[in-house]
């Protein structure tokens, strides 16, 4: 089992930076793949990035692509997304997910395990 919790949400002006993090329990961290997705209101939930249990291969959306960093650090069971260049359009609840496994999945349904995710505001 694996809880995993979200931290660092907030609101910032468009053109501005925001990092978010996401905590895991367990002693296994480094076997998960990780993977941050993203809800606005009244669309489903859609795929930002994902890393593998190394942190040597990544895979983001397009939409976040060039702007948009994951990372991880295993020793301390944690993952991050930082985010430059916001825009309004990425308003929306970040939430991280895991599963263990070797394939950067981009599709919700296949994580086993997901944070409460944290509000990201981008105001115009």
């Amino acid at each position: 089992q694996v809880q995993l919790v979200e931290s660092g949400g907030g609101l910032v002006q468009a053109g501005g930076s925001l990092s978010v993090s996401c905590a895991a329990s367990g002693r296994t961290f480094s076997s998960y793949v990780m993977g941050w997705f993203r809800q606005a209101p009244g669309k489903e939930r859609e795929f930002v990035a994902a890393i593998s249990g190394s942190g040597s291969n990544t895979y983001y959306a397009d939409s976040v692509k060039g702007r948009f960093t994951i990372s991880r650090d295993n020793a301390k069971n944690t993952v991050y997304l930082q985010m430059n260049s916001l825009k309004p359009e990425d308003t929306a609840v970040y939430y991280c997910a895991a599963k263990s496994t070797k394939v950067l999945f981009t599709t919700a349904r296949f994580y086993d395990y997901w944070g409460q995710g944290t509000q990201v505001t981008v105001s115009s």
